[in-house]
C-alpha cells in the first residue's frame, strides 16, 4: 500500500460519494424515499470501509453532534452506528452530572469517553452543553461560562495534538419545523419519551438559545477546530449530507480482504441431541 493510496480515497470511492452530493443543500430540498435508501446503503458500505481503516491505522476519531432539541441529532447517530461494530464505534450520551462530577474539572467526564486507538466515538451532545443549555437555563455561573470559552479551544487543540481527529456538527432546524416535531412527539405514544420537561422549557427560550449559539460559534469556530452546520429541516437529507461529510473528513482506503473458506463440520457419531420437546420455545404467533 503506497503513500498516495493512504492519503486519498480510491477513484471508485470518490464516485460513490459524489453520487449523494448533488441537490442536497439547504432547508428546502427533498429526496424520494427510494433514492434515500439507495444512497444510505452506499454510505453504509463506505462507513464499514472507514471503520476498517480506523482499526488498521489505529486512528482515534471523535464526532460531536450539537443542535436544538428535535434537530435530528439522534437520527443521524443511529444511521452512522447501525452498520458498524459497537466495539469500535460507540455512542457517548452522558446523563446529568452527579454532585461528584460537578466538583471535577469540567472536561473531565468527557475526557473519560475519548477513544483509544482504533475507535470512533459519537458524542450525542458534548462539552458544549456549557455553551448552550447550561448557560441558557442557568445551570452554570457566568464565571464558569466565560471560563469555558477560555478553555475549550485549548482543550480541543490538545485533543488534536494528541492525534485525535475531531469533527464538530451543529444541526440547524427552523422554528416551524421544531414545532412540528414537538407536536409529533406529543401526539405519538412511541415518541413521547423523547419530549422532556427540559425540551418544553427550552422551547420558550428560542431567542436565548439563538444568542448562545451565535456566541458559541464566535468563540469556538476556529481554523484548527471548525464547526460544520447541517441544515436539518429535512431529516433524510441531513443524515445523508452529514454521513457523506464525515467520510470526506477522514481519508481512508479500501482494505483487501482475505478469502474465507469454511472448514467442513466435524461429525461426532457418539453425540445425540436431547429431545427438542424438553425445550421451551417462544410461541410462533405470526408464521403462516
Amino acid at each position: 500500500m503506497d503513500n498516495n493510496s493512504e492519503k486519498h480515497h480510491s477513484q471508485q470511492e470518490d464516485n460513490n460519494l459524489q453520487q449523494v452530493e448533488p441537490e442536497m443543500k439547504g432547508h428546502n430540498k427533498s429526496i424520494t424515499k427510494k433514492r434515500y435508501f439507495k444512497e444510505l446503503e452506499k454510505l453504509e458500505f463506505e462507513l464499514i470501509k472507514l471503520q476498517e481503516w480506523v482499526v488498521f491505522k489505529k486512528l482515534k476519531v471523535v464526532v460531536l453532534f450539537e443542535g436544538r432539541d428535535a434537530a435530528g441529532k439522534g437520527g443521524v447517530i443511529k444511521r452512522i452506528s447501525a452498520p458498524l461494530n459497537p466495539r469500535i464505534c460507540r455512542i457517548a450520551a452522558l446523563a446529568t452530572p452527579t454532585d461528584k462530577e460537578k466538583s471535577q474539572w469540567y472536561f473531565q467526564r468527557y475526557a473519560a469517553q475519548l477513544p483509544s486507538a482504533g475507535e470512533i466515538v459519537l458524542f450525542d451532545r458534548s462539552w458544549y452543553n456549557r455553551a448552550g443549555v447550561e448557560h441558557v437555563m442557568g445551570f452554570c455561573t457566568d464565571e464558569q461560562y466565560h471560563e469555558f470559552f477560555e478553555s475549550c479551544p485549548q482543550f480541543e487543540l490538545m485533543l488534536k495534538r494528541s492525534g485525535i481527529i475531531l469533527i464538530k456538527y451543529y444541526f440547524s432546524v427552523s422554528d416551524e419545523e421544531q414545532e412540528n416535531r414537538f407536536q409529533d412527539r406529543i401526539n405519538d405514544p412511541t415518541k413521547s419519551w423523547k419530549l422532556s420537561p427540559m425540551d418544553i422549557a427550552s422551547r420558550e427560550k428560542w431567542v436565548e438559545y439563538s444568542i448562545a449559539q451565535d456566541e458559541m460559534f464566535k468563540q469556538t469556530d476556529t481554523k484548527q477546530s471548525p464547526w460544520y452546520v447541517v441544515p436539518a429541516d429535512h431529516k433524510k437529507l441531513a443524515r445523508l449530507n452529514c454521513i457523506s461529510h464525515i467520510l470526506s473528513q477522514v481519508p481512508y482506503e479500501t482494505l483487501p480482504h482475505k478469502t474465507i473458506v469454511l472448514s467442513a463440520r466435524k461429525q461426532h457419531p457418539s453425540y445425540a441431541r436431547p429431545p427438542i420437546l424438553n425445550l421451551n420455545f417462544v410461541p410462533d404467533r405470526y408464521g403462516e
